[in-house]
């Protein structure tokens, strides 16, 4: 019996996992794992599919005369160096684009090797799923606390009332919160007297388990917040506690909320005056609580300022960094806001360059995926020509996905790190795939950085791959960008990259091995290479780490191999000031770039429905992403992609329930099976992303016959949140009608 943590989603649950030779006999939760306690969800059961999945790419692809046939790993490099090292010359590094999917985040080579490679192509055309998920939260905590990943999440376990908004945790087992078993963590809120709440605009399946549920108008939650913290200013309940010495701007945030009282809030919301209020008081009134919200609160046209908002609320009532309520992680290793001189820093830049087409800003190094298609389909110095994909298929995972898919077919070279041949690798020149789930080792390293509790397990390879490593792959890849060509020496490299590491670290002041011998530190690493040498000395030099030898009880690499069900490092404890990495040192209440685009979210509260309907997207436990689509045991059972509807929107625009509705937004139109719904709040439709699995060319035996629909046909690329670049998937504005009749129409 083996043990792993599964790689599916953000929850990171324990694994056991029994092997006969290769082939997999069962995987269950692991009751000892120190985190997740046995809980797994039925993602679980998909590894042993993806192991034995047919469709699963082994040797890497090369296109010759027009068709993807089997090539050697020399010859797919041979051919990578043969196509791209020309564009690159003629054309200049930014010629080249390369897009980075969601799996990488619970990739330990990727995490480690892949900025080697983004490094080396030196282009500023980074696009990644960030921009369609997350990056408005990013943007806020960045300007809000000075780095990217200081996002406090919810002390869940000591919460005693727990505000949701736009989050399904019972599905997507949270998200910017890593923490298995959210129902019985929910439960236990209830069970010790707490409260839970829920903001959505579909009673979903975290809805169900709260003890109170609100339906919001899509896109409206800043405006919800805004008027929560308007009812703690006007009814003087603003109380930050100790927080208040750490806090810059106080004074102008409870000014500027005064704009945003519930009564003029209500009609653009949907959710009445006095239960705003009543919904502040209780927060402010909770001894323990705190504010959380996720994807349905980050794909809108205001995320950042809903995200920011969360923020808000957590510092006026105090609970901000205190048990019980919204708290930073102390992670195991590589966390920066962890290392280095405490309490103060450079803070955030954003927009240090802006896409060439339409002038959009980067964010902390990446420009918004929905400006890829034009990147590349719009003629012009700096076009893009060339695309690297990693581990991501966006021809159906990002906003008009029909225009990216048209505008793939006009790159002059394309090459994929990615296991399938999906409706985005198809288009490939080359397609290197990775190992299989059990052929690789496993430590989450971005995830434990937003973890409910501190906590570090290492899962080691079970079985061998048939290939290099990924890391090699990368590193291979980085000496083809750099020009030393196909057949760089990675060892080299390798020896480069860790070398880099250990003397960024020596010359740090706020390091634990500050000043100490490059030599001795490296020696102490060895034999390791690859992503265990770097996880060894991130683990070593961090929070909980022997400091090289300073502290012998510390956490190593080998320590955690000799934990395989984890080593739990104790709940949170408050971080402020020593989290804080802004240049004044001080929480920044009021970010001035926030501060500047609120007169358009307070042109909102004037808007009305009008009989409108929008759409929102919607997660489902069997499915976190694309490529999930292809395991029989996540697909099985009903259809899942239809369109939700409440019974009263049906009889209006007369739609009965398994009827086939029309559905157009201003960038596409697609066609959905209707399910009718009281969970749906009236006047919004609800379908789900990352289907359509109809493309020729791509080998998906499972997910084409499951091919369903994708709502990111109707997503505008035009249509981005301004601060942090993100897609607008939620509230976008449709019209739903009955779909034509093909047979009458054939026949007339």
């Amino acid at each position: 019996m083996h043990h792993r943590t599964c790689p599916f989603c953000e929850a990171t649950c324990g694994l056991e996992v029994t092997l006969d030779g290769e082939r997999v006999t069962s995987v269950r939760g692991d009751r000892e794992d120190v985190f997740s306690r046995g809980f797994i969800c039925p993602k679980a059961h998909g590894l042993k599919e993806l192991h034995e999945d047919p469709d699963r790419l082994r040797p890497p692809l090369v296109r010759r005369d027009g068709e993807l046939v089997e090539a050697t790993w020399d010859e797919a490099f041979a051919e990578i160096d043969r196509r791209l090292s020309p564009i690159l010359a003629a054309h200049g590094r930014n010629a080249v684009a390369a897009y980075v999917g969601n799996p990488s985040a619970h990739n330990l080579a990727y995490l480690t090797y892949g900025p080697v490679l983004l490094r080396a192509l030196g282009t500023q055309n980074v696009f990644t799923a960030s921009t369609v998920d997350q990056m408005p939260k990013q943007v806020a905590a960045g300007l809000m606390f000075g780095h990217l990943l200081s996002v406090p999440v919810p002390d869940v376990d000591r919460c005693d009332h727990l505000l949701m908004l736009g989050a399904n945790p019972l599905v997507s087992n949270g998200s910017l919160l890593t923490a298995p078993n959210m129902r019985g963590r929910l439960r236990a809120i209830r069970e010790r007297g707490g409260k839970v709440v829920v903001v959505d605009p579909r009673r979903t399946r975290t809805a169900e388990e709260a003890d109170e549920h609100h339906f919001i108008r899509p896109g409206t939650d800043a405006l919800l917040l805004a008027a929560m913290a308007c009812t703690l200013v006007e009814e003087s309940l603003v109380d930050p506690g100790p927080l208040t010495e750490h806090l810059e701007g106080l004074d102008e945030v409870q000014e500027l909320v005064r704009a945003y009282r519930p009564e003029d809030v209500a009609p653009a919301t949907g959710v009445p005056a006095g239960e705003i209020r009543r919904m502040a008081r209780e927060l402010a009134g909770a001894e323990r609580g705190a504010v959380y919200a996720r994807i349905g609160t980050t794909t809108q046209e205001f995320g950042t300022h809903a995200s920011w908002l969360v923020d808000v609320l957590n510092v006026l009532t105090g609970n901000l960094d205190r048990e019980g309520g919204a708290m930073f992680t102390l992670a195991a290793a590589g966390q920066r806001n962890s290392s280095g001189t405490p309490g103060g820093g450079r803070g955030v830049r954003l927009g240090r360059w802006q896409s060439r087409v339409r002038g959009l800003g980067e964010a902390f190094g990446e420009l918004p995926v929905a400006c890829l298609a034009e990147e590349i389909d719009t003629p012009g110095d700096d076009r893009v020509r060339a695309l690297i994909t990693v581990a991501g298929n966006p021809v159906v995972s990002t906003p008009n996905s029909g225009r990216l898919e048209r505008a793939m077919e006009q790159l002059d070279f394309v090459l994929a790190l990615d296991i399938y041949v999906n409706e985005t690798t198809r288009h490939a020149d080359v397609i290197l795939p990775g190992p299989g789930p059990l052929e690789k080792s496993h430590y989450d390293l971005a995830l434990y950085q937003l973890a409910a509790r501190s906590v570090a397990n290492y899962s080691p390879a079970l079985l061998d791959h048939d290939g290099p490593a990924e890391w090699e792959v990368l590193l291979r890849l980085a000496g083809i960008a750099s020009g030393q060509g196909p057949d760089a020496d990675v060892d080299a490299f390798d020896r480069l990259v860790i070398e880099t590491l250990v003397g960024r670290e020596l010359k740090d002041p706020g390091s634990r091995v500050a000043g100490r011998d490059p030599a001795e530190l490296l020696e102490a690493l060895e034999p390791r290479r690859g992503p265990e040498r770097v996880l060894d000395l991130l683990l070593r030099v961090g929070p909980f780490g022997d400091g090289f030898g300073a502290d012998p009880d510390g956490l190593t690499l080998e320590v955690l191999e000799r934990n395989p069900h984890g080593v739990d490092l104790g709940p949170h404890r408050p971080r402020i000031p020593e989290v804080l990495r802004t240049a004044s040192g001080k929480i920044e209440l009021a970010p001035e770039a926030i501060v500047a685009d609120l007169p358009r979210l307070a042109a909102s509260m004037e808007r009305r429905p009008n009989g409108e309907m929008v759409l929102i997207g919607r997660r489902q436990l069997r499915s976190n992403n694309s490529w999930m689509h292809n395991l029989p045991a996540l697909v099985k059972g009903k259809d899942r992609c239809t369109m939700l509807l409440h019974p009263d929107d049906g009889e209006r625009l007369g739609l009965a329930d398994g009827a086939l509705a029309l559905v157009r937004s201003s960038a596409g139109e697609l066609e959905a099976p209707v399910e009718l719904s009281d969970e749906m709040m009236p006047g919004v439709v609800s379908i789900p992303h990352g289907w359509g699995h109809s493309a020729p060319e791509a080998r998906l035996s499972v997910a084409s016959e499951h091919a369903g629909v994708n709502s990111n046909l109707l997503a505008d690329d035009t249509f981005v949140e301004p601060l942090s670049g993100n897609a607008v998937l939620n509230g976008i504005p449709v019209e739903v009608v009955p779909a034509p009749d093909r047979a009458a129409a054939q026949i007339a």
